[in-house]
């Protein structure tokens, strides 16, 4: 549950994306020994004050971690499959809008996840981006305002949205 009460919206993975994933995951504990390994090689060359060897494998080893731990919350809480079909706009969305009332300035994207931006060539925006904020449960020919990290504030039209077939 996130700190407003509300649910949080499930992360859709297709299977091939949750399989990439799980043997990223399988590999990064698999190195787990390596890693420590390089830690003590480093060790013993003496002073650690000035080591960059055993501080950069140290560094390499926090870096691992916090993606195994990242990963195992993913994959443990993603739903695999298709996403349901909605009525709005939602994560795990293909959208389409057009900015301010000009209908031939389009942009497509993909409304997720930055784990889901290597399984295809589409931009992926985040859910709580402020664009993605702005559409989020927003319905085609629906428009939205969002304030962009510039200061200025920008006009949108869902123009359309359909689940992301990975």
């Amino acid at each position: 549950m996130s700190t407003n009460g509300k649910e949080a919206p499930a992360t859709w993975l297709s299977q091939d994306a949750y399989d990439r994933l799980q043997a990223e995951l399988d590999e990064l504990i698999a190195n787990r020994p390596v890693i420590a390994a390089e830690i003590n090689a480093r060790r013993e060359e003496g002073d650690l004050r000035e080591n960059g060897g055993y501080h950069a494998a140290r560094e390499e080893q926090g870096k691992a971690e916090g993606r195994i731990l990242y990963l195992k919350e993913l994959l443990r809480t993603a739903q695999v499959g298709e996403a349901p079909t909605a009525d709005a706009v939602s994560p795990g969305m293909v959208v389409t809008i057009y900015f301010d009332d000009d209908t031939d300035d389009t942009e497509t994207f993909l409304l997720g996840s930055r784990e889901i931006a290597s399984t295809t060539e589409l931009t992926v925006y985040s859910p709580e981006s402020a664009l993605g904020k702005a559409i989020l449960g927003g319905r085609a020919g629906q428009a939205c305002t969002y304030t962009a990290p510039s200061g200025a504030d920008i006009k949108v039209t869902i123009v359309s949205f359909e689940p992301f077939a990975g």
